[in-house]
């Protein structure tokens, strides 16, 4: 019941922004509940490499508000289902990628797209807060904004958890009983509306001749999908965190079923015409308050939302909420998530090199959206369109100074080998190298080549345990970043995380066995491992601290 309202809500912004009639809107809400149900369902069970096997309830997704509204103004709902299909695809491609592009899209892109996200998406809504029907008075409007705005702002602020919850639900309730007096509330669309049927005749269809609006738009779409993938990412890791009875490394092969699903949800919001979807962060919090990580429960949610969909009485009063009301209760939750893309950003860390990539990004972003930065010389053709849209202009200023830091790093020595008894001799003499370049005292050279000869010593004891015949490529990468070297080992192994094994370590007897020699030595000698394992790949992350000998 939390989430519900969620669902419905986010496709009546997109769809009364853009000024669509109220049969696509009924359209709209059956197929995001429908999918929406089947996605949370695929995301529990997990079938193949598609689903998490953890609740992660699916929902339509606030990034796309902006983007969607765009596309439904521009071409009306086949243009925006055409661009859901296509867009929905870089998220299978980012699943199945997911290792090479860990550097590009960090927390600091991620985070300042959201805040523009935030900033795209306020002035549509305080343009809804006077979109009233014509024999509503002057005083509706804004009574039943202010309500809604806050009972929410007070609830959020004051309530305890178990009622905190229940502050958007509470805060549209209080806004729609507010605006009764004023003949705001459409209780005539309720009545009308069936209690069983599904509006198919609303259907939109495709549009697969795409023209300049489409090519002008899918960039952004094409963004706002990978925002939304990362994040799938972080609730895919959160959730692991507090559906576990004991703490584990995060297993990235779960991650990319979660994106998987969230695919599967977008591709067949496009097909069906609708706001695509993705994970609700609120699932993280509920397993943790509640305790309960069953994959039961996630089915059952899912069986709920597609019962739900066949039942339009109830889709039905949440369309026939005002318009003021859903700018008071947007407003409140597009400023929360406003501030949790800059905590994103700060949870990262802030230097002066991430402090230019948000501010420049995000003001260029803002320029654009607002048409004050040269609007003649972008005309009214693609670049109008592409860079009109504040998000997308801030997103790629972000990401190229991003890739521009990356690429303009001190560029890594790297090493192939197979894993075989010549493996960590080789090793040996490319770490050496790499110290020397660095200049690192003779103390912190011994202690990089100790870390670095247990760690393939371990992958190699795994590649004994677990197969036979030709062993297996590592391709091993290290650079030297201030004070500390980086080791990056990258192979395929199909055992246990070296972080859990890492760990486990304290729950081990004083004196370890054979087996657990390497994984004592490691802890000892490295100041931080990780160990990201993704389908088909593994990238082990070693670092030494130690500064350089002084000149």
């Amino acid at each position: 019941m939390s989430i519900i309202g969620g669902v419905v809500l986010g496709v009546l912004i997109v769809f009364r922004i853009a000024g669509q009639p109220e049969s696509s809107l009924a359209w709209a809400v059956f197929a995001a509940l429908l999918i929406s149900g089947i996605a949370t369902i695929l995301q529990a069970v997990r079938v193949w490499r598609i689903g998490s096997g953890h609740i992660l309830m699916m929902g339509t997704s606030g990034a796309f508000i902006a983007v969607c509204a765009a596309a439904l103004m521009e071409g009306g709902p086949a243009l925006m289902a055409s661009l859901v299909v296509v867009s929905s695809l870089f998220q299978f491609a980012l699943a199945a990628r997911l290792s090479w592009l860990r550097r590009i899209f960090t927390p600091v892109v991620t985070g300042t797209v959201i805040m523009l996200i935030a900033a795209t998406v306020m002035p549509i809504l305080f343009n809804m807060l006077t979109d009233v029907p014509d024999h509503v008075g002057t005083s509706g409007a804004p009574i039943a904004a202010v309500v809604a705005v806050v009972v929410v702002a007070a609830l959020v602020l004051r309530a305890p958890p178990a009622v905190r919850i229940w502050s958007p639900l509470i805060g549209i309730i209080a806004g729609c009983v507010a605006s009764v007096p004023f003949g705001m509330y459409d209780f005539q669309y309720v009545v009308e509306a069936p209690w069983v049927g599904i509006a198919f005749r609303s259907w939109p269809g495709w549009d697969f001749t795409p023209g300049v609006e489409f090519w002008a738009l899918l960039p952004a779409f094409v963004v706002v999908t990978l925002v939304g993938a990362i994040e799938t990412i972080g609730d895919g890791v959160a959730i692991q965190r507090v559906s576990r009875r004991r703490p584990q490394a995060t297993d990235f092969r779960v991650v990319q079923g979660a994106l998987n699903a969230d695919g599967v949800g977008n591709l067949l919001s496009g097909l069906a015409g609708t706001v695509p979807n993705t994970t609700y962060s609120s699932s993280v919090a509920l397993a943790e308050v509640t305790g309960i990580g069953s994959r039961r429960v996630g089915v059952a949610i899912g069986v709920i939302f597609i019962a739900i969909a066949f039942f339009p009485k109830i889709s039905a009063l949440l369309i026939a909420i005002p318009a003021p009301v859903i700018a008071g209760y947007g407003a409140v939750l597009i400023t929360l998530l406003f501030v949790q893309g800059m905590n994103i950003v700060i949870r990262d860390g802030i230097d002066h090199r991430k402090a230019a990539i948000v501010g420049l990004a995000f003001w260029i972003g803002v320029g654009f959206q607002n048409q004050v930065i040269f609007p003649a010389l972008l005309g009214d053709g693609f670049l109008a369109v592409l860079l009109g849209n504040g998000m997308t202009s801030g997103a790629i200023v972000a990401v190229l100074m991003v890739a521009f830091v990356e690429l303009s790093r001190r560029r890594s020595r790297r090493l192939q080998v197979a894993l075989d008894d010549d493996a960590p001799a080789r090793l040996n003499e490319f770490l050496r190298g790499v110290a020397a370049k660095a200049k690192r005292s003779p103390d912190v050279t011994d202690r990089m080549l100790a870390a670095g000869e247990e760690t393939i010593a371990i992958l190699r004891q795994e590649e004994d345990d677990l197969t036979t015949g030709q062993p297996r490529r590592l391709v091993v990468s290290a650079r030297a970043e201030g004070p500390v070297i980086e080791m990056e080992f990258v192979t395929a192994l199909e055992g246990a995380n070296m972080e859990d094994r890492l760990s486990y370590l304290g729950d081990l007897p004083a004196i370890p066995d054979e087996n657990e020699v390497s994984f004592r030595l490691l802890r000892h000698y490295a100041s931080s491992v990780r160990h990201q394992k993704y389908h088909g790949i593994d990238v082990v992350t070693v670092t030494v601290e130690g500064a350089a000998r002084p000149a």
